[in-house]
């Protein structure tokens, strides 16, 4: 639901950026939450800024294993939404990205 709303957010156009989204979106977000999930009681700060932080950065560890430098081998399974490779190149690269091993057998829905 998060993401659905930030795209929301996004497509109404009234907090957007060129880099992302203006000051103070976190609080809008939050109503919008409240709205779809009355009960779950997620407050902008730390909720949510944890939140996006957290897909922020698994974002950017598909990203790498997808587009990074010296990373071939891997592909994306549109529909299954997974990163796939051989094992050989699996372990190899958790050999020195240790955070990417959550994606091995982990969809990632919110990639595109």
């Amino acid at each position: 639901m998060l993401v659905a709303c930030m795209v929301d957010l996004h497509n109404v156009g009234t907090f957007n950026v060129d880099t992302g989204f203006k000051a103070g979106y976190l609080y809008e977000l939050e109503k919008m939450l409240e709205k779809v999930l009355p009960h779950v009681m997620l407050k902008a700060k730390p909720n949510l800024e944890s939140m996006i932080r957290t897909l922020k950065s698994d974002w950017a560890i598909v990203y790498d294993m997808l587009s990074g430098k010296n990373n071939s081998g891997f592909g994306w399974d549109e529909h299954r939404q997974l990163v796939v490779a051989e094992d050989v190149v699996w372990n190899s690269y958790i050999n020195s990205h240790k955070e990417a091993d959550q994606f091995k057998h982990r969809n990632f829905p919110y990639y595109d």
